[in-house]
This record gives structure tokens, sequence and C-alpha cells, in this order.
């Protein structure tokens, strides 16, 4: 099934952490639309489009809720990787000193949904889970 991509605008307190973070450290394009924006960044997140606002006074919002025995950082974004394009990814991102809400890790295992989890934070603490599932078929699969 071929999902068509979604789009999504986050504040960000500094332009020129955001496009360090997600375009040189998480590898994704920058999209621009038409002249330079000074507010914002257009980005290519995995095939979605993701934009970085520039929000004067931005505050990280600090909450979690408990899965699977881990605190996961609410709200959070991210993208469903390949196994192998997750593991090259985790690796970059410990070799750069990323702090991450929950290492690289595997949750859920062996049951239906497992899965390969990460969550960190973006420059101005906006969280991301990047995950690969054992079986992608079972996504949306209830443990």
């Amino acid at each position: 099934m071929t999902m068509p991509p979604f789009h999504l605008a986050f504040p960000v307190h500094d332009l020129d952490a955001a496009r360090a973070f997600y375009g040189e450290l998480l590898g994704c394009r920058r999209r621009t639309r038409g002249a330079a924006v000074a507010h914002w960044i257009d980005f290519d997140f995995y095939g979605h489009q993701i934009v970085a606002h520039l929000a004067d006074g931005m505050q990280p919002r600090k909450h979690s809720n408990e899965v699977d025995g881990h605190d996961v950082p609410v709200p959070h974004f991210g993208a469903v990787l390949p196994m192998n394009e997750w593991r090259s990814l985790a690796d970059r991102l410990t070799a750069a000193g990323t702090r991450f809400a929950m290492e690289p890790t595997i949750r859920f295992e062996n049951q239906p949904g497992e899965q390969a989890t990460m969550f960190f934070f973006d420059p101005s603490g906006n969280a991301l889970e990047i995950k690969a599932m054992r079986d992608p078929a079972k996504l949306f699969a209830k443990n």
C-alpha cells in the first residue's frame, strides 16, 4: 500500500541549528518554495514534508507516557525506516553524541509489533522517534 506523504509544521528556536540537525545530521534535503524564506525551512523527511518554523520564545514541552517499560516523549514525530537504514542512522546519531530519550533498542520483542526504535530531541527540544519493524507488514499489529 502506497501512503501519501504527510506534512508537519513544528516550532524551532534557531533555524541554523535546525538546518544543521535535519539537513546535515539526519540527511534531510532542504526543499525551497520560491524565494528564500527567513522564518521557516522545508525539509524532505524520508519522502514527507516537514517545515521548521522559527518561533520566538519557543519552550520545549516535557511530557512522557510509559510504553513497554520506557518513558516515551509526547508529542513526538518520526519515520519508519528499513532496518538497515535504521541501524545506519542509529550509528550516525550515536557517533555524533546525540542525547537520546531512549537509546536505540528493540521493543515488543517476540511480539507481532517487534520493532527497533530510538527517541531523541532536535536542538529546539522537539522529540523524534525513528523505528524499523522486524516485519514491516505488522506496523499496525496489536501486541
